[in-house]
């Protein structure tokens, strides 16, 4: 009889280990994580700090779209959508970062987005490019310009958080 040859299960993908680092940071913070569908279903009995996963949005294509975190904070006054991106090889991801900021501006409806990119993956200059696009505001409307949008390291994200929820 032939011997069943499995692949090793993996157990979390590096983009995951960034997603999951975003959460441990937030429910240190006070955070209580849900899903959106759940929290949907029962937005009342839910506490006031809440970090939302899985949040649905229409993207600029009117097609159904989701972020990874929506941050919402009855405490600081706060609704923030967070997107996590990571590349840690070379591949063509980086192409999809001009989508991802008009999807910021243009799409999601909350009006400070942060995201939340790493790795050593990124092709030299699209980091910088989301960054500088970011800072100054490119393409933004006259309703598009109130969103303030922040480009951030993980490393970035935690001093980020430290200093929003003291």
């Amino acid at each position: 009889m032939a011997k069943k040859v499995t692949k090793p299960q993996r157990t979390t993908s590096s983009g995951n280990l960034l997603e999951q680092t975003v959460k441990t940071v937030c429910k240190q913070k006070g955070f209580k994580i849900v899903s959106y569908t759940e929290w949907e279903k029962k937005a009342d009995k839910y506490v006031k700090e809440l970090l939302l996963t899985n949040v649905p949005y229409k993207t600029i294509y009117k097609h159904q779209g989701k972020t990874e975190f929506l941050l919402k904070s009855a405490r600081f006054n706060l609704e923030i959508r967070i997107e996590c991106k990571w590349q840690q090889v070379a591949g063509s991801v980086d192409e999809k970062l001009p989508y991802l900021y008009l999807n910021s501006l243009e799409a999601m409806p909350e009006n400070h987005i942060v995201v939340v990119i790493d790795g050593k993956g990124w092709k030299a200059g699209a980091i910088p490019w989301l960054k500088e696009t970011a800072a100054n505001r490119k393409y933004t409307t006259s309703e598009t310009a109130k969103k303030k949008i922040e480009i951030l390291s993980l490393a970035e994200f935690m001093t980020w958080a430290n200093t929003t929820f003291k």
